[in-house]
This record gives structure tokens, C-alpha cells and sequence, in this order.
């Protein structure tokens, strides 16, 4: 895993790829060493887990499932992409051990009171933003502009003070997290016309290779993804960076949720441990373009409320 100083560093290049392949790893280390979890020690962990979902999330997931079996090589851990909706409904229906999720449970069940039947184990959070093709000269945009090109109304990027070009909209799939936050934060109740059909991607990664290869593109992404093949976006002067996700002065970002069953085996919760102490929390999170849970400032419900911690 390459590490970087900010989220606008260079992340390692399997991150592009992360939801087009699944992290089965089994590393042949003798013995167990216990993993230090911020004063918790597991050892001996043994099993098979797998977690599914969100795409913004699978980088962070990969690299600790990493990690983790380094130091407890009788345990397996798989990681898959899918989307936030997939990896709530697979969790809720026992499918799997782990489900990934940009989003609160609540937003994706159909029936929201299911979510009383899960564990959310909030790991990090991260900021999402718009990004564009590095041929487009505006480096700013209002957040009416922002949603005047997602909901078709903005068409050249002559609109808002670029070159005379057309706009290439680039969105998730429906059931993606990252969507999903992105038009809470951007366009809020208004919806697209239905003769709006920008194109769709399933992940993150494909996303970041789409925008990067296609002139006048815009579509948006977790700072997770970020580097240097395609320009981030400020909205309103305000550029997306960690700090100002803290302090909700940039407005487009969500936790990191990792469902798990409330009858959840040892290895699992054993991982769940791993997410959540130091050798992640102060580490992997930061150097994989993350944000600590212990560094927000606000705190955000399943209602879209924000208040200061």
C-alpha cells in the first residue's frame, strides 16, 4: 500500500481497480501474533469472513483485511465491492458477515425498521466531491451550478465560465452509496427530468478511469479515490479537503459503516475490533485518504441532522 500526506495523494494502484476484483488473501506466516487493538489484544483468531458493499470503502477494508491476516493467518477475509445496496441487503439477509455501506441502513432497506437487527460499527468517515476531466479550466463551481449540470440543465461548461465544450455526466448506479450522499448534499429534493440519462458506472474505480480518459467530463467521487489523473473541484470557494469534512464546512461526505449481524461470530467481531483501534484508526485511515471517526468535530443521523460534537 503506497502511502501518501493527504487525501490528494497518490493511492496504490490496486485502489482504482477495487471493486472489479475481490481480496482473498491467505498469507503463510508461522504461528499467530495477537493484533493490538488500542489496549485490546485478539489472538488465535481463526475463520472465514466476508464483507460486501460499498466501493468508497473497500480500499480501507482491503488494506486492513490485509493487515489483519498478516497477524492471524488462520483467518481468511474476503472483500467485495457491489454498492452500499447490496452490501445492506446481503447483511440483513445473513448472506454474508459484513456489509459495507456509505449510507445508514435505514435508507436502504425497504422495510428501515430492519435496521434494529443490525450492529453499525461507524469506521471512518469520508468526503466525497466532484470531479472533472484535467482539459476542463473551471476549478470552482456554486452548488446551484453543481446541480444545474446533475439535473441536465447546464450542458457546456461554457455556462459556468470554462471553454466552450460540451458536458459529459458520468453518475453511479442507483444502489451506489456514493450517489446516493452525493445527491442528498447536491441536490436534495430536486430530481432530473427522466429525459436526463447520463451515463452510469457501478464502482468507484471505473469511474475515476471514465472521467480521466473522457474530455468535459464531471462526475464525483470519495477523496479516497483521488490522485492525479482527473482535477477535484472546490463548491462555493470551499476546496474538499479532511479539514473542512471535520467541521462540515464541506458538506458531501458520510461515514463508513460496517454492518454486522448482533449474533455476529468471534472473527467477526474480531475484525470489527481491528477497524476500530489504533493500527487502523491512526494509521490506515489517514494514510489511505480517510477521515478517523475520533477527528469529526459534527455528527450526523440517519436523518440527514448535523450538530457539533
Amino acid at each position: 500500500m503506497e502511502k501518501k500526506s493527504s487525501i490528494h495523494g497518490k493511492l496504490r494502484a490496486v485502489a482504482a481497480a477495487a471493486c472489479a476484483c475481490a481480496l482473498v488473501a491467505s498469507l503463510g506466516l508461522a504461528g499467530c501474533s495477537g493484533s493490538s487493538n488500542g489496549g485490546q489484544t485478539a489472538q488465535n483468531v481463526s475463520g472465514n469472513i466476508t464483507a460486501v458493499g460499498s466501493t468508497a470503502l473497500q480500499p480501507l477494508v482491503e488494506a486492513a483485511a490485509e493487515q489483519f491476516m498478516s497477524e492471524n493467518p488462520d483467518c481468511q477475509i474476503t472483500v467485495q465491492g457491489g454498492g452500499s445496496g447490496q452490501g445492506i441487503t446481503q447483511i440483513s439477509q445473513g448472506a454474508v458477515q459484513i456489509g459495507d455501506s456509505d449510507v445508514f441502513a435505514e435508507e436502504k432497506l425497504d422495510d428501515p425498521s430492519q435496521a434494529a437487527n443490525l450492529v453499525d460499527n461507524k469506521v471512518a468517515v469520508v468526503g466525497m466531491g466532484p470531479i472533472v476531466n484535467s482539459d476542463v479550466t473551471v476549478d470552482n463551481l456554486t452548488m446551484d451550478q453543481l446541480k444545474g449540470i446533475f439535473t441536465g440543465q447546464i450542458t457546456n461548461w461554457k455556462e459556468v465560465g470554462g471553454q466552450d465544450e460540451a458536458i459529459t455526466v458520468i453518475n453511479r448506479a442507483s444502489g451506489s452509496g456514493t450517489r446516493a450522499t452525493f445527491e442528498s448534499a447536491v441536490l436534495g429534493d430536486t430530481k432530473a427530468p427522466e429525459s436526463f440519462k447520463p451515463q452510469e458506472q457501478d464502482s468507484s474505480g471505473t469511474v475515476a478511469k471514465m472521467v480521466a480518459q473522457t474530455p468535459g467530463s464531471i462526475s464525483y467521487l470519495a477523496f479516497s479515490y483521488y490522485d492525479d489523473s482527473f482535477k477535484a473541484l472546490s463548491i462555493d470557494g470551499v476546496q474538499p479537503t479532511a479539514d473542512n469534512v471535520v467541521t462540515n464546512d464541506w458538506k458531501i461526505w458520510s461515514y463508513e459503516h460496517m454492518y454486522i449481524a448482533k449474533d455476529a461470530d468471534d472473527a467477526t467481531k474480531a475484525f470489527i475490533d481491528y477497524m476500530m483501534g489504533d493500527e487502523v484508526q491512526k494509521n490506515l485511515v489517514t494514510q489511505n485518504g480517510y477521515i478517523s471517526i475520533n477527528d469529526m468535530k459534527v455528527e450526523r443521523n440517519a436523518d440527514g441532522e448535523v450538530s457539533k460534537l
